[in-house]
């Protein structure tokens, strides 16, 4: 049931994701900004876009280098289409970097999976 509900909220994500990619404009929450803030907030999406593969994938496969591996590119190619689906949608433009943000954060969860693992075995143990 876990395996369900981790895909489910994978592909949800993902759709949410590409909603927002849909807009035409996106307001800043905030009442304040500063220079690449955008950026922030694509490498905080797919931060927890890792996350959510990770956690997918993660009953199937064993080895920690293939799932890190799967996460960062999941997101990437991810990332990746969703910058060429915001170059379709009037007010919007693909930018690489942001892309590099993207798989940026992607990779940043990757990091804190393996990063806290031997603390993970630690408490359950």
């Amino acid at each position: 049931m876990i395996k369900i509900l981790n895909f489910t909220l994978l592909l949800l994500y993902c759709l949410f994701i590409y909603w927002l990619s849909d807009q035409s404009s996106l307001k800043n929450p905030y009442d304040f900004e500063f220079d690449y803030q955008d950026k922030l907030y694509h490498a905080g999406a797919y931060f927890i876009m890792g996350l959510l593969v990770w956690r997918s994938f993660k009953p199937w496969l064993t080895s920690p280098i293939i799932l890190a591996l799967l996460s960062i590119s999941f997101c990437s190619i991810y990332g990746l289409s969703d910058e060429w689906h915001q170059s379709f949608v009037a007010g919007r433009e693909s930018d690489i970097v942001d892309w590099v943000a993207d798989s940026s954060g992607a990779g940043l969860a990757v990091f804190f999976n393996l990063a806290l693992k031997p603390y993970k075995t630690l408490v359950l143990n």
